[in-house]
């Protein structure tokens, strides 16, 4: 058996990957209100509980979800933290595009000037 390491570089690409589909972020969003069992996360969707379980596993993988299961039921809820991860890492280069932004401003006034 291969035990692969995680590292924060995998770790940030696993929450990237899970982000990246939009039925994984609407099931973010909408447990991020308050945790949910797996069939009431499935409702909105028109797909199979099975579909619906892939997807919270490629949430739970990059920790951006956590499972508990309570007698028949599996409670699903959010755990924001990988997600701070990746706004720590969006935010440099949210500085560069400011930077970018401002001196473009500056240009497009010095133009409207002339």
């Amino acid at each position: 058996m291969v035990r692969r390491v995680s590292t924060p570089s995998s770790r940030l690409d696993s929450v990237f990957h899970a982000l990246s589909d939009s039925t994984r972020r609407s099931i973010l969003r909408d447990v991020s209100g308050r945790e949910k069992t797996v069939s009431e996360i499935a409702v909105p969707y028109q797909m199979s509980l099975a579909a619906v379980s892939k997807h919270l596993k490629v949430l739970e993988r990059a920790g951006l979800i956590l499972r508990e299961k309570r007698g028949a039921f599996q409670f699903v809820q959010v755990n924001a933290k990988p997600m701070q991860e990746a706004k720590q890492w969006l935010a440099f280069y949210e500085q560069f595009w400011d930077e970018r932004l401002e001196l473009l401003q500056q240009q497009l006034s010095k133009m409207s000037k002339k």
